[in-house]
């Protein structure tokens, strides 16, 4: 029978939906086509496979070759499909033993010579083999980021006679190897001991890091809110095996090389204000992961932000509230985690030095609430912590002490997490409605200094469970199992921003 299938994977979004390569010789004239919606450079692999295979030395059968990618309504595209379309060929004509393709799946882009190149989106693809019990063939340029998946069997090749002689059984090709795992992330950004002063926004940046909340830094130019934003995940708990691989995935469909040394470090991306939204959440005709998703379970730095284009800022709600971003073409759909945490900051008015005890600020009033308005109110709103940070002292700048280091105040971060992780599953931050009832319960006292506060400061309901996450924060930064009026306290005061 003149007919072989190889299994392989297709790129959707971060998933890897299973594709069979179905290959058929027949009579007729010779020739090759490609059916099972091929775009463009799967359909110019019939040329690339057949040189990669004259090259190779083996036969290339002078029969009329069909090649069907089923399922025939799922999108393929790329080059991945080379490496499984020439080992189908070779199974059909004879030169492979079909029985021992079962246990495969295949991936890789074949160059004229019939080498293997690398190619993206290649760790979900080996998440789900190894679900499958699969052992998995990837080029020698993938093998170290496929290795960061510990459960699965990943063979490197280099070219395609070395995976057509280890189907053979003439040679055992190697296992991918992830190399040396590098230092703790406290240890590769820069310390929270180089910023002086500005402990009340020190204080801030470790609440946002223990409970996973967004943060808005609001001061004139010089005043430290780009350093302080720098050291954010230098603070933060390290992240788990499970994380890291979803960050890992997404980096991987985005073409980005993982640095397998630093792979479960949090990622910090700070993209320039002339960004458009597409390049902050992702899209394009084959949908690609953005800013955002590229900051999964890590931060997204936004500096000065009101000179980001507001439709640009407000293509953020939806995500910051769901942790996933849809994105949707004619012919193409695709889901992105953009579970991120924001940090943003900005000047207090459009000179920079409102407020500034020189009188340098020429701004009028109705300037500086144009500048402010800017943020819309529904984007603020989703914003937990908001402080307006001074200038710094010149005694402070220079015999001023050196604060706490990274690693210290990391510590405590890990505690307060720890004891989030043990009560909810989650930091405070994502909590829901529900489990806010049940987590950030009140006295009547302090629904009474509650109250007022919405009252005072307009508070959404949004806002007003916002509020009762960051006062859970705080709780859980002083050990307490209870929120007390301090922790409320310091919760309100954070939502005191003048738009």
């Amino acid at each position: 029978m003149s007919l072989a299938v190889v299994y392989s994977r297709a790129q959707d979004g971060i998933a890897a939906p299973l594709v069979s390569c179905e290959v058929h010789l027949s009579g007729g004239l010779p020739g090759t086509s490609i059916v099972g919606l091929a775009e463009t450079a799967v359909k110019e692999a019939r040329d690339r496979v057949r040189a990669a295979i004259l090259n190779a030395q083996l036969e290339w059968p002078q029969r009329k070759v069909t090649v069907n990618l089923a399922p025939a309504d799922l999108p393929k595209d790329g080059g991945r499909f080379d490496l499984p379309i020439a080992i189908g060929v070779l199974a059909a004509n004879g030169a492979v033993p079909r029985q021992a393709l079962e246990g495969y799946e295949f991936i890789g882009e074949l160059a004229l010579s019939g080498e293997l190149r690398a190619v993206n989106g290649v760790l979900p693809a080996v998440l789900q083999a190894a679900r499958r019990g699969r052992r998995v063939v990837v080029p020698r340029g993938n093998g170290a980021e496929a290795a960061l998946v510990e459960q699965a069997d990943v063979r490197v090749a280099g070219s395609l006679l070395e995976v057509c002689a280890h189907l053979a059984g003439r040679i055992d090709l190697p296992k991918a190897q992830a190399g040396e795992v590098g230092a703790e992330a406290a240890r590769v950004f820069a310390d929270l001991a180089d910023v002086r002063g500005q402990p009340h926004a020190r204080r801030a940046l470790e609440i946002a890091a223990a409970g996973a909340h967004n943060l808005l830094l609001v001061g004139p130019p010089g005043t430290g809110k780009t350093m302080l934003a720098s050291r954010l995940p230098g603070i933060l708990p390290p992240l788990d095996e499970g994380e890291a691989l979803e960050l890992a995935a997404v980096r991987s469909v985005a073409g980005h090389d993982t640095e397998v040394a630093n792979w479960k470090q949090r990622a910090f991306r700070a993209p320039h204000h002339t960004a458009s939204a597409v390049a902050l959440v992702g899209g394009g005709s084959v949908p690609r992961p953005g800013e955002i998703s590229l900051a999964h379970h890590g931060v997204l730095f936004l500096d000065e932000v009101v000179e980001f284009d507001r439709h640009v800022l407000e293509v953020l709600r939806e995500p910051l509230e769901s942790g996933r971003i849809a994105i949707s073409r004619a012919a193409r759909q695709a889901e992105f985690p953009a579970r991120f945490q924001l940090v943003a900051a900005m000047n207090p008015c459009p000179c920079g030095y409102e407020g500034d005890p020189g009188g340098r600020c020429r701004c009028t009033p109705d300037a500086i609430a144009r500048y402010r308005a800017r943020l819309s109110g529904p984007l603020l709103d989703r914003i937990d912590l908001k402080l307006e940070m001074p200038r710094v002292a010149q005694a402070d700048l220079r015999n001023g002490h050196r604060g706490e280091t990274s690693a210290d105040v990391r510590a405590r971060v890990i505690a307060a997490r720890t004891r989030q992780l043990q009560r909810a599953g989650k930091p405070n931050a994502w909590l829901g409605n529900r489990e806010v009832e049940r987590d950030c319960v009140l006295d009547d006292r302090l629904h009474g200094l509650l109250d007022r506060a919405v009252e005072r400061l307009g508070l959404s309901a949004r806002a007003y469970h916002r509020v009762l996450r960051v006062a859970r924060t705080a709780a859980d930064l002083a050990g307490s199992d209870g929120i007390d009026a301090e922790h409320l306290s310091e919760a309100i005061q954070y939502r005191r921003f003048r738009a």
